[in-house]
């Protein structure tokens, strides 16, 4: 079924021989039979008979319901409309319940209270009082809208899974099953040689680079954080600071153009107009390169003391050499580079894109090592069954890996119709604007709080699909902000989720594979993310941030926000020289500062703020100095022109 789905995800993204609506039938049924499948061999291994009878059922309705739907498809979604028979509503609500139980197989309760609550919402709303309260929809409506309509879970989000999400998810296996993620980890280790927290930098650059292409942070704390956790241990770093700062590279992932973990493609398709692929990710570089500088200083002000073995020279069994480096580059990197090019020059659908991406990392990680194995005279036959199977298992790590988020998708999608038919969108917008009283930084401050609450527990692109259809209407309605200031705004918040206690998913993942206190882990993690929290705000009073222009203007709002992100930065991880009580006031001055050159509108403040941060800087490092007074008596005399005595000679 796995090899199936690869041909059809490849197929169908070169041919489109019918209508994406129908394919999203095939699709859907197809990946939700992979998901099945995978569960039914473990449940079985386990001899868990009732899960093994629960998935058999499942699997038959799915199978029925995807014929059903795709034969009767002109009838369905083009012809009548509002009409269903008995058993079809019945065939309807069994596969309803379907998606309720593999939601709650693949997501656990949080997000299956979501699901629950969205039904519940559209079945008895007229029992609600207030703006959110309407007419209440019936339950034949409902599974008509869910199921019958081909809309619902095999609606618009289902098939943008199809079209665009899966190749690139496809591209993820084949870039692990062909060992990119080896060499990714190699690279990074060879730069801890440079600076002493590269070890933990490395941990950054490998969560990141390989998170955003797998569209989850808490998936991948637990793929990455396997690997990288253990290492960052090993070199000397306390469990909770490694669980922490995975935690965050791999939230960090998410927002890293040019896939951030596949938000980007929905991102196009929510905002629509003439908004293209290439506009979205040009304008998420200069907030990722905020964010990236600033948790590569908090990792180093953090890891660099406890750091033990640097180098980690024999963290890998064996070496490779710099023309084996460049071999294994040129191979995984051909293909992103043609992804660039036929989306950024030839300007083509992300779905041509996704497709040639996927057809060129098969064939470089295919010619490749069999030219290899010509030079170096070893046996053809053997090298080519071998990458034949990297092939075959990247297709189905592919599977694997979108099989939940296909499901998640197509969950979320039910809702998000539910909610858009009761017109809660329009209520969301009405009560922001009625509790903050029309000011844009309470209206702001919730809006970020909402988004943290509605990303609880979901992939990277489930909890910005939910909040770009819930909460950014408002920032662009009631607040008239840009449609990029608004969609970055709440795609930033969403992912702070995985990292915000008393749920703080990617942190739970990263404390357990660590053996460290879930409490201390999210303190770690928080103090090198604090940033995170700040910079959508940067966007909401600077959306030139996120604009997609690189004008003066742009880069140097880009500069006052990083250099505002240090700062904060710095206030919370510095060891400072005073007593604890100065501390503790030096934390709080530097943060508000931080916050002042990231966020005012002021550009006057904003360099005032700067500069006052700089003083303090001056003073904080003559107090960390022997005979400070004398220093800044020095100074202050100097700064006046006075004479220039030398000073007593400093206590040794």
């Amino acid at each position: 079924i796995r090899d199936v789905y690869k041909r059809q995800v490849l197929g169908w993204s070169y041919s489109q021989l019918m209508p994406r609506a129908r394919y999203g039938i095939v699709f859907l049924g197809a990946i939700l039979l992979v998901y099945i499948v995978n569960e039914f061999i473990d449940v079985v291994e386990e001899e868990d008979r009732l899960s093994a009878v629960l998935l058999t059922i499942s699997a038959a309705v799915v199978i029925t319901t995807a014929v059903y739907l795709f034969t009767n498809y002109s009838a369905l979604y083009e012809g009548a409309r509002g009409i269903a028979t008995d058993s079809a509503l019945a065939l309807a609500l069994a596969f309803t319940l379907v998606i309720i139980y593999l939601t709650w197989r693949s997501f656990g309760m949080t997000f299956l209270v979501v699901l629950l609550a969205g039904i519940g919402y559209g079945l008895f709303g007229q029992y609600i009082g207030g703006i959110l309260g309407h007419g209440g929809i019936t339950s034949e409506r409902m599974l008509r809208l869910l199921v019958l309509e081909v809309e619902g879970f095999f609606g618009s989000l289902n098939r943008l899974v199809a079209a665009w999400i899966a190749p690139f998810l496809l591209y993820a296996g084949l870039l692990k099953a062909y060992g990119a993620f080896d060499m990714i980890l190699r690279l990074a280790v060879r730069s801890a040689k440079y600076i002493s927290s590269g070890v933990a930098q490395t941990a950054v650059v490998a969560s990141a680079v390989i998170g955003s292409v797998n569209g989850s942070q808490t998936a991948n704390a637990g793929m990455t954080g396997s690997f990288t956790i253990p290492m960052m241990k090993e070199s000397g770093l306390k469990p909770e600071t490694a669980g922490g700062i995975e935690s965050v590279a791999s939230t960090a992932g998410q927002v890293l153009p040019p896939v951030m973990g596949a938000a980007a493609f929905i991102m196009v398709s929510v905002i629509g107009g003439s908004v293209t692929y290439v506009d979205v990710m040009l304008a998420g570089l200069i907030p990722a390169a905020i964010l990236m500088v600033s948790i590569f200083a908090g990792v180093h002000y953090i890891a660099a003391p406890q750091i033990e073995n640097p180098t980690m020279d024999d963290y890998f069994e064996g070496t490779k050499t710099t023309g084996e480096f460049i071999y294994e580059g040129l191979k995984y990197s051909i293909p992103l580079v043609i992804l660039l090019y036929v989306l950024g020059v030839l300007q083509y659908t992300v779905m041509t894109g996704a497709l040639w991406t996927a057809v060129a990392m098969i064939i470089t990680g295919i010619t490749f090592p069999i030219a290899r194995a010509l030079y170096e005279g070893e046996s053809l036959s053997a090298t080519g069954r071998e990458v034949l199977a990297h092939t075959r298992d990247g297709a189905r790590e592919g599977a694997v890996v979108l099989a939940p988020v296909a499901i998640i998708l197509a969950a979320i999608n039910g809702v998000v119709d539910i909610l858009l038919t009761t017109g809660v969108p329009t209520a969301v917008s009405l009560a922001l604007m009625d509790l903050s009283g029309g000011v844009l930084l309470l209206a702001a401050v919730m809006s970020m709080i909402i988004c943290i609450l509605l990303g609880l527990g979901m992939p990277t692109s489930a909890a910005y699909t939910i909040v770009a259809l819930l909460v950014a209407p408002a920032l662009t309605g009631q607040f008239l902000l840009p449609d990029f200031a608004a969609h970055y705004f709440v795609f930033y918040a969403a992912i702070l989720a995985g990292l915000t206690p008393p749920i703080a998913t990617c942190a739970a993942v990263a404390c357990g594979i660590a053996g460290a206190s879930f409490w201390k882990t999210v303190w770690e993690a928080l103090k090198i993310s604090a940033p995170l929290y700040v910079l959508p705000f940067a966007f909401i009073y600077h959306p030139e941030l996120v604009s997609g222009a690189f004008d003066a203007t742009a880069i140097s709002a880009g500069l006052l926000a990083m250099l505002g992100a240090l700062t904060i930065i710095h206030g919370i991880n510095y060891r400072f020289a005073f007593g604890r009580s100065v501390s503790a006031g030096a934390r709080v001055v530097f943060f508000a500062l931080g916050i002042i050159v990231m966020v005012y509108p002021d550009l006057l403040v904003q360099l005032g703020a700067l500069a006052a941060t700089a003083g303090l800087l001056v003073v904080q490092t003559i107090v960390g100095k022997p005979d400070p007074v004398g220093k800044l008596q020095a100074l202050a005399t100097g700064l006046n022109g006075g004479s220039k005595e030398p000073v007593e000679a400093e206590r040794p």
